[in-house]
């Protein structure tokens, strides 16, 4: 079925076996803090609402989305073996309809496949798992050339939202020497851009088709749930499958 309008499909040349689409907050029944298509079960939401949402979603996926306990590590599960909320922050598939699927609300969703349509994958960046390697280990999953893969970075806050402490500058310190993702703002706390380190990382991985980075979830309270900005809020999420 057609996605609804408030939706987003990814801007990049995948193959047109791959499919993939990122919610929004627009389209379900959750109310309050949660309104209106709150898709994360461990946020404090009515679980009749979460279900309905879910139900939403599931309409336009060929088969159940494979929906991860995310815990800002490194672990990357096949998604086609998922039974259960397994924990892990990425998943990747080989076979037909298994929906890789990540929730957000603000960290940074990776979407990945190949130029042949062989595999696809999707990443849950937080900045923890983005210094700890996810995007590295996902890559490494598929099994192919980096030159093969593209990615596509959804939405996640933005450089003008997301105020960092020296923790996570050190956390980079490696990856990004000079800290050109990193503009400070006052003592001791930096303005981070979590794009730019993403596009950091993929290229010294050998990844140089990206595409994606300009949604911001931070800036933009009426289409995306933003963690930094409301405290208590839903999810969206990000879904990826080969036809």
């Amino acid at each position: 079925m057609p996605l609804p309008a408030d939706w987003i499909a990814p801007d990049w040349p995948a193959p047109a076996r791959v499919k993939a689409f990122v919610t929004t907050r627009n389209g379900g029944v959750s109310s309050g803090p949660y309104a209106s298509l709150n898709l994360g079960t461990r946020v404090g939401d009515d679980a009749d609402a979460v279900n309905e949402n879910r139900a939403r979603v599931r309409a336009c996926l060929p088969e159940e989305p494979r929906w991860l306990h995310q815990v800002h590590g490194t672990h990357v599960a096949q998604a086609e073996e998922v039974a259960g909320e397994v924990e892990a922050d990425a998943a990747f598939t080989r076979a037909s309809n298994a929906v890789c699927t990540i929730q957000i609300a603000d960290c940074l969703p990776v979407l990945f496949c190949d130029r042949d349509g062989a595999c696809a994958a999707a990443a849950h960046a937080g900045w923890r798992g983005l210094s700890a390697g996810v995007l590295e280990q996902t890559m490494a999953a598929l099994r192919v050339p980096p030159s093969s893969l593209m990615a596509w970075l959804g939405p996640a806050i933005g450089p003008r939202g997301f105020e960092v402490g020296a923790d996570v500058l050190d956390a980079f310190a490696r990856s990004d020497p000079t800290h050109s993702a990193f503009t400070a703002t006052r003592p001791g706390k930096w303005m981070a851009d979590l794009f730019t380190l993403a596009r950091q990382r993929l290229a010294a991985a050998g990844l140089s088709a990206i595409y994606g980075g300009d949604l911001c979830t931070f800036s933009q309270p009426t289409r995306f749930f933003s963690h930094r900005r409301d405290r208590i809020t839903g999810r969206q999420a990000a879904f990826i499958w080969l036809e």
